[in-house]
């Protein structure tokens, strides 16, 4: 029997999609096949402390510690970390006095986080310094999709359709805010979507309809980005489509949010990840398949635009009367919760979640065994 691959899935992380990270980790491990792989749960707190496995498995409900195999306790007790040091080759426990004491090995990790310090390109870029295959974009891919306005400029190089939108720092907010209100009511006008610049989930995001609801939008996202976008609201269906690849992308079938109840105001943290009744996530969406075809081609597009790894969701907007088709943004580590789009489109698609997994776990050594080509010295 072939010896199983060691799976670290890191989760939490210092973002506010902490809780959305944690049951995706859940959702992973309970669907990983266990007959290939064990999976070593490493979790980072809120505050950015990294938690050993036994600490770790604290932060998932208790149905997901079967799922872990039987000696996940005893690998890295005590403080851990991964080092950006290639010889250490994975997960180290840390003495008091920060001296690494033991490692557990990883053959590949699944850097399970979203939003900042995480999904940003700060993990990835550890895991490449310590030349740890891993899960999903790299460095590079992974900031620009996480910067929705350098994510924008992208696009836009790439000839992408994007709805009109306009950004400004938390700085200039609190220097002049005067300023940045003309300047949103003469370039965008009302109703706007007001969010931070380096967040998903919906997380800071809210809806704008006058000047007084603007401050308030734009106080919530300054409280957790320094860099603030505002979009032109739109008539329009929200469309995703999940990508899985690396140089030769393949798109799933696209998934629509349709709003069964106007209580539902827009698709804001709750609609999507607590089950209110007002929004049902419908795969395929009901579109006509030369539409889909079209979003298809044009989900890749936005993925090689940013030079995207293994996997990532693209949002599109279709406005009522089908004419036109935006672009709204791309998510390099979409969630894998029981709710979320990505592992629903891949499965109208014939793939199921395990076998997505899979495919996640294989793409992660083909791109690493790519850049080991890479020479190094002159």
């Amino acid at each position: 029997m072939a010896k199983k691959l060691r799976v670290g899935v890191i989760f939490g992380g210092r973002s506010g999609e902490h809780e959305v990270s944690i049951r995706s980790a859940r959702a992973v491990i309970e669907s990983i096949d266990r007959r290939k792989y064990d999976v070593l749960p490493i979790a980072i707190s809120k505050e950015g402390k990294w938690l050993p496995p036994a600490d770790a498995a604290k932060l998932l409900p208790p149905s997901a510690h079967s799922f872990l195999p039987a000696d996940y306790a005893a690998q890295g007790r005590g403080d851990v970390a991964i080092l950006g040091d290639p010889s250490h080759q994975g997960l180290i426990s840390l003495a008091p006095t920060r001296r690494p004491l033991a490692s557990a090995q990883l053959d590949v990790v699944f850097p399970l986080l979203h939003g900042p310090f995480g999904e940003d390109g700060t993990v990835q870029g550890l895991l490449e310094m310590a030349n740890i295959p891993y899960i999903g974009c790299g460095v590079l891919a992974s900031a620009c999709g996480m910067d929705k306005v350098a994510m924008k400029l992208l696009f836009r190089q790439a000839g992408l359709p994007l709805g009109e939108h306009i950004w400004f720092l938390r700085s200039q907010w609190q220097s002049n805010p005067a300023s940045v209100i003309r300047r949103v009511v003469r370039d965008i006008g009302f109703p706007c979507f007001v969010k931070p610049a380096n967040l998903g989930s919906s997380v800071g995001v809210s809806k704008a309809t006058d000047k007084t609801g603007l401050i308030e939008s734009v106080d919530l996202a300054a409280r957790y980005d320094r860099k603030i976008i505002v979009e032109a609201a739109l008539e329009a269906r929200e469309i995703e489509c999940a990508v899985i690849g690396n140089d030769e992308p393949q798109a799933s079938l696209p998934g629509e949010y349709v709003v069964y109840d106007e209580a539902a105001r827009f698709l804001d943290y709750t609609e999507k990840y607590a089950d209110t009744g007002h929004v049902k996530f419908v795969v395929p969406a009901p579109l006509s398949k030369s539409m889909i075809s079209r979003i298809q081609r044009m989900a890749i597009q936005v993925f090689k635009s940013v030079d995207g790894a293994g996997l990532a969701r693209v949002d599109f907007f279709l406005t009522r009367d089908g004419q036109k088709l935006l672009v709204n943004e791309l998510n390099t580590m979409p969630g894998l919760t029981e709710v979320s789009g990505y592992p629903k489109m891949w499965e109208a698609s014939g793939m199921s979640f395990p076998r997505v997994l899979d495919r996640l776990i294989e793409l992660a050594f083909e791109r690493h065994q790519d850049k080991s080509l890479n020479e190094t010295s002159l």
